[in-house]
């Protein structure tokens, strides 16, 4: 005879899970509620109200936002940016991070206290926009990409990572004659897949979401990307400046639903891709934490 022992809910229990639902609900309302302000048709939108629910559904906003040349350069710009910077990312994290493993690397011990030093001390604005002014990179999405190739925390965790996979095969690989890149890419790889789905996300995010460098070296509205696009929109409440005027006739929507749509449509590519990655990511947190 089986017996289903069930855990009492104590009162801490109960008090946990209240403050958390309430700290959930606070922050997905906001959320909700530029999504509702999104859906909103324009012949029923009351400016500022507090709706969750529209009382009249319209994608409106969404097809004039889409048939602008504005926020499709944008778009353009930002998928450029991230598929670009994230493969990169990924290349020379996990190709430095390798090296760093290896114990045959002169210097070894001095390259890596330079990663370290690097994380705790940061040169500044002003340094990185001289030195992206002098290789002429002003105005080019590679001012964006080539100063942030990697950084010391993410070759830190990575290097952890790879120091915690199991020596003996990459001893028994290299005995049977596999060469380095042979062993990076047919065992490495291989056994890191939780590593690389966890800073792809990370990577691209970091890349979706560049603003302040966007805003600091792109000086063409043209090339600006979907952040900043997003800000010209919002914060600074004007459509001409983003190249898109938010009073084209009767027909066009309210600013202020064609701006909550713009919010929308920067951040769902992002949530489209997470649940893909979530298996891999919910591993990939951990590592570098323990090893065996």
């Amino acid at each position: 005879m089986s017996f289903i022992h069930r855990k009492k809910l104590t009162v801490f229990d109960a008090v946990n899970y209240t403050l958390l639902t309430i700290i959930s609900a606070m922050c997905l309302f906001p959320f909700l509620y530029v999504l509702s302000v999104s859906l909103t048709h324009r012949s029923v939108y009351v400016p500022y109200a507090l709706q969750l629910i529209p009382a009249k559904w319209s994608l409106g906003a969404y097809s004039y936002i889409l048939s602008s040349n504005s926020f499709e350069n944008a778009l353009q710009s930002t998928i450029f940016i991230t598929a670009a910077g994230t493969l990169l990312n990924i290349v020379f994290t996990f190709t430095m991070a390798y090296g760093l493993t290896e114990r045959r690397l002169p210097h070894r011990r001095w390259i890596y206290g330079l990663v370290v030093f690097s994380l705790v001390f940061s040169a500044g604005i002003i340094p990185s926009f001289m030195l992206v002014k002098q290789l002429g990179l002003m105005n080019s999405y590679w001012a964006l990409i080539l100063p942030s190739l990697t950084n010391a925390w993410s070759l830190i965790v990575v290097k952890s990572f790879m120091d915690s996979l199991p020596t003996e095969v990459i001893e028994s690989a290299k005995i049977d004659g596999c060469t380095d890149l042979g062993v990076f890419f047919k065992i490495i790889i291989p056994l890191s897949k939780p590593a690389l789905a966890a800073f792809v996300l990370f990577f691209a995010v970091s890349h979706w979401n560049t603003y302040f460098n966007a805003l600091l070296y792109l000086t063409d509205s043209k090339k600006w990307t979907l952040q900043v696009l997003v800000k010209s929109l919002v914060l600074d409440n004007s459509a001409k400046t983003a190249g898109m005027e938010a009073s084209l006739g009767d027909a066009s929507p309210p600013s202020e639903t064609v701006r909550s749509a713009s919010i929308i449509l920067s951040i769902l590519p992002i949530l489209v891709v997470y649940p893909f990655l979530q298996k891999h990511f919910a591993k990939g947190v951990m590592i570098g934490s323990v090893k065996g």
